[in-house]
């Protein structure tokens, strides 16, 4: 579960430099583009937080043990589905987009210390955390760094060409409504 992590918070990057350069030009594409990187990053979030339930039962004995990663990993994701309902509750299109670009910088704001910081604080089940780094030598051996680095890289690219796919289907529905054709 964790390189679908990775790549989300690599795809939840990508949807805050588009949110940025909405606030900055205004251009339409460029929120199209930041709620496409948004929705599949939170694809990957849900799908990370299910597959690290499964190996939960598997090493810990239970899907959920409230350890304080599965913990700030729920609310990151709370925040960032809040995105989606802030951007349908305003009808101005260009208010929704502005108003979004501000939500989506506070959402990757706030899923910093959800994630990074507040974990490694205190004592965890999850390795990396309580002040042990994570990914050392007694984490990650040599034959799962094989597997474990190109996994981060191919949910990555699966993860941009999902993104790139669902801006270009929204590009496409505007245009339709654009001509009328609905």
């Amino acid at each position: 579960h964790a390189p679908m992590w990775f790549a989300m918070i690599i795809l939840f990057t990508v949807s805050l430099v588009y949110s940025a350069m909405y606030l900055s030009s205004s251009n339409p594409a460029n929120d199209r583009k930041a709620v496409a990187f948004t929705r599949v990053g939170i694809v990957f979030g849900l799908l990370g937080l299910v597959t690290g339930a499964l190996w939960a039962k598997y090493t810990w004995g239970q899907f959920w043990s409230f350890d304080v990663k599965q913990n700030m990993s729920a609310i990151a994701m709370l925040i960032y589905a809040a995105y989606f309902v802030l951007r349908r509750s305003f009808d101005d299109l260009e208010k929704q987009a502005r108003i979004s670009a501000v939500y989506n910088i506070f959402a990757f704001a706030a899923m910093i210390p959800l994630l990074f910081v507040i974990p490694r604080l205190t004592d965890s089940l999850h390795p990396g955390n309580g002040g042990n780094p994570g990914f050392g030598g007694e984490d990650l051996d040599n034959t799962m760094r094989m597997i474990f680095y190109p996994a981060i890289i191919g949910w990555t690219l699966l993860g941009v060409w999902i993104s790139n796919l669902s801006h270009r289907l929204s590009t496409l529905e505007e245009r339709w409504l654009e001509r009328g054709l609905n």
